[in-house]
């Protein structure tokens, strides 16, 4: 999602997390937001003003009696110039004051002056976020309207572990997103989408695999979530990047996927991108197989996999309102495509062309067949992103 035009004031308060600070300046830049900082004494412990100046492309604002900055008036004209207030990291002191209204500084004086919607990103010790004092007070800025993002659990900077961690900044941008974002087609629809190969293992170092990259799975997830859908991924081994604002769920293996894609149901869109291994080696060797100088190398006996596809077809009630499955094809894509679309009971089938010197396997670009039961249709070669807009555009039309 784009945030083009979208006005942002982040204060960053003084916890170890304002680091962090950094990074979600140029997420939020990157898609087109402009962002205005304000720090407090506390945070300068941790990051420079030239920092965040340099950084967000924007004077820094830090000091509540500054003469230059805006005639004295900055705690009023910020919130003013914005859209969205976000306070990140937000520390126990600045939430406390938040709640009883304190205002000794820019950034508390700038909070109670607003006139904006606030999100707040808390970060702490997990005994400071448990504290009942903490809270209250954030039970009483929820009540006044004042939205949240985390924390998170895991590893704090104190050295212990628990709640309290800073919500990834991914997450962070996500939310600010979810934000700004108005109902899309999808909005209320459940989508489930599987992508990337299955490893199925021979023994515990070698795998049976393919040379899915997961790259068109990937961009059907995040479009389809673009439209307002509440996605579930359910990826197979790969190396990208999972999409923003989508639910991923990571597997090896194809009866892993499967079960993932059985506990993501009920769905009202099913997208079977993955390229799923069709048989698995009946017995995995406990040990690495070992060469043998003059022996015949190890037969294996193989057995079928789960077919997620035709099982989703075949769920009856349960069954997804628009199933759609993908055909990887070197050879009569159409009619092998048609023939997959009886079989596995879907509602339509991507057919695209797999075969050498394509570059479909891995590559960024992709041309497929849209095959349903009385019809055929061509697209021309795009970008796997450019597929993958079109695809959600055409599910949301034949779901409304």
């Amino acid at each position: 999602m784009t945030l083009s035009g979208k006005r942002i004031l982040l204060i960053v308060a003084g916890g170890i997390a304002a680091y962090k600070s950094l990074d979600l300046i140029r997420r939020l830049r990157d898609r087109g937001a402009s962002v205005r900082c304000v720090m407090t004494d506390g945070a300068k412990q941790f990051v420079t003003p030239l920092s965040l100046a340099s950084l967000s492309g924007q004077p820094l604002s830090d000091d509540l009696f500054s003469p230059h900055d805006d005639n004295g008036m900055a705690h009023i004209n910020l919130s003013r110039q914005t859209d969205l207030v976000v306070v990140a990291p937000a520390t126990a002191d600045l939430l406390a004051k938040m709640a009883h209204g304190l205002a000794d500084d820019l950034a508390s004086t700038t909070l109670l002056a607003a006139d904006k919607p606030v999100l707040v990103a808390p970060s702490m010790n997990q005994f400071m976020w448990a504290h009942p004092a903490t809270q209250a007070n954030l039970a009483l800025l929820k009540q006044r309207g004042v939205l949240q993002i985390g924390p998170g659990a895991g590893d704090l900077a104190c050295g212990e572990v628990g709640d309290g961690r800073l919500a990834e900044v991914m997450d962070i941008v996500a939310a600010i997103e979810k934000f700004f974002a108005k109902p899309g087609p999808l909005t209320g629809k459940k989508a489930l989408v599987t992508s990337g190969p299955t490893y199925e293992p021979i023994d515990p170092v070698r795998f049976i695999g393919n040379r899915s990259s997961g790259k068109q799975g990937h961009a059907i997830a995040a479009a389809l979530a673009d439209l307002g859908a509440e996605v579930t991924l359910v990826s197979g081994p790969v190396s990208l990047p999972d999409p923003e604002g989508v639910r991923v769920v990571k597997v090896e293996t194809a009866r892993e996927m499967d079960a993932a894609c059985q506990a993501a149901l009920p769905a009202d869109i099913a997208v079977c991108a993955a390229a799923v291994a069709d048989w698995r080696a009946a017995e995995v060797a406990p040990q690495k197989l070992k060469k043998q100088a003059g022996a015949d190398a190890p037969a294996l006996h193989f057995v079928q996999n789960p077919d997620i596809l035709a099982g989703l077809g075949a769920m009856g009630a349960g069954r997804p309102r628009l199933l759609v499955g993908f055909a990887a094809e070197t050879e009569k894509l159409v009619e092998h495509a048609q023939a997959k679309l009886a079989a596995k009971q879907c509602d339509l089938i991507v057919a695209n062309d797999v075969s050498a010197g394509t570059g479909t396997f891995g590559g960024d670009a992709n041309r497929v067949w849209l095959v349903e039961k009385d019809k055929v249709t061509e697209w021309p070669p795009l970008s796997k992103r450019d597929v993958a807009v079109r695809l959600a555009q055409a599910l949301s039309e034949r779901l409304s």
